[in-house]
């Protein structure tokens, strides 16, 4: 399935019949507000097990985050975090920041490491949002990486459909994509550490 969705103001029908497709246990192909990723509910086993297929990555070694709705959502699959953390996410999420927290019993098994961390995104896009609002819960954040030499991951959603309609189960085309990823902050030790730079700047952070 293609979908055409509107950024701005996401059609609640589509929106829905996107939910539906995770909610059986399929694979989407959804944008962000940095690039295109891979996508599914966060508690579907067989759907995580195709994404570590489709990205060429044992499901033991997957170190995939998941995407949340707002702080209050991230608070239930995360052990507490420090005030600066707190502040941190207060002041730059929703946004293209990807923080990495200590896991709580809550997190799938199959999203849990040997550090027993997980990876927390809130994004700016209404898409997304809307898609985890109807769901109920948070979904898989996988980039969907490109082969081209130049372009790291794939920013053309017609090109996504070319390559990808016969592999997952929906694509949602919500206009070009970005080839910047998000930005990793570690803050599961006592000071924050930047793991990646992204397209968020991390000038509000003492690093």
């Amino acid at each position: 399935m293609y979908l055409e969705i509107n950024s701005e103001n996401p059609d609640k029908r589509k929106i829905n019949q996107v939910v539906e497709i995770l909610k059986s246990g399929g694979v989407i192909i959804y944008p962000t507000d940095t690039v295109y990723g891979l996508g599914c509910d966060i508690y579907n086993q067989k759907a995580f097990e195709k994404i570590c297929k489709i990205r060429g990555i044992k499901p033991q070694k997957a170190n995939f985050s998941f995407i949340c709705n707002d702080l209050s959502h991230v608070a239930e699959f995360t052990l507490p975090f420090s005030n600066q953390a707190f502040k941190a996410m207060k002041k730059s999420l929703p946004g293209p920041y990807t923080y990495i927290l200590k896991a709580s019993g809550t997190v799938p098994k199959m999203f849990k490491n040997k550090k027993r961390t997980v990876g927390i995104r809130i994004q700016n896009n209404n898409i997304t949002r809307d898609i985890i609002l109807g769901l109920g819960n948070p979904i898989l954040s996988a980039s969907l990486k490109n082969e081209d030499d130049f372009f790291e991951y794939h920013t053309d959603p017609y090109e996504i459909k070319e390559e990808y309609e016969n592999i997952v189960d929906c694509i949602i085309d919500g206009g070009y994509g970005s080839n910047e990823p998000s930005t990793i902050i570690d803050f599961t030790a006592n000071q924050p550490e930047l793991i990646r730079q992204g397209s968020g700047e991390v000038d509000f952070l003492d690093l």
